[in-house]
């Protein structure tokens, strides 16, 4: 069962990743419809900007080397243990820049961010994902 919720949640992830990360070098205002990418006039240009850096590291690395780790477990093979545990480990690592990133900007000019309850809930929801799969993997899954 913990095996297919690291898997299962991994995938989930990815799929948000591609609409609203991998959208956003695309059509940033449609992933902000989505909900998934906050508008310039809530975390200004820089904020987008800053947004689309993230969505262009994720598209780029991120997300490969995550569909490699679900793809190498599935398939029993020792890469998919390597590629989890870095792409778990980002998985870690990003909630916690983000998150502190939008606490440093509150109250500087043109940063009109405010869903810091529900933000902070999800992203450190992700984080402790990322925490409990690297210990899963380690214990249940170590080559």
């Amino acid at each position: 069962m913990s095996f297919w919720f690291l898997i299962g949640f991994g995938i989930l992830l990815n799929i948000i990743f591609l609409l609203g990360q991998t959208m956003a070098l695309v059509n940033y205002e449609f992933t902000v419809f989505l909900g998934l990418q906050e508008s310039a006039h809530l975390i200004s240009d820089v904020g987008v900007a800053l947004n689309r850096g993230f969505g262009f590291g994720d598209t780029v690395f991120y997300m490969p080397l995550f569909i490699a780790g679900i793809t190498g477990l599935l398939k029993g093979k020792k890469y998919g243990f390597f590629t989890m545990v870095g792409a778990l480990a980002i998985t870690v690592y990003w909630p916690i820049v983000c998150l502190s990133t939008l606490y440093f900007a509150k109250g500087a000019p043109g940063f009109h961010f405010t869903a810091y309850t529900s933000y902070t809930i999800t992203l450190l929801l992700i984080s402790l994902y990322g925490l409990w799969g690297l210990w899963f993997l380690y214990i249940k899954m170590h080559f």
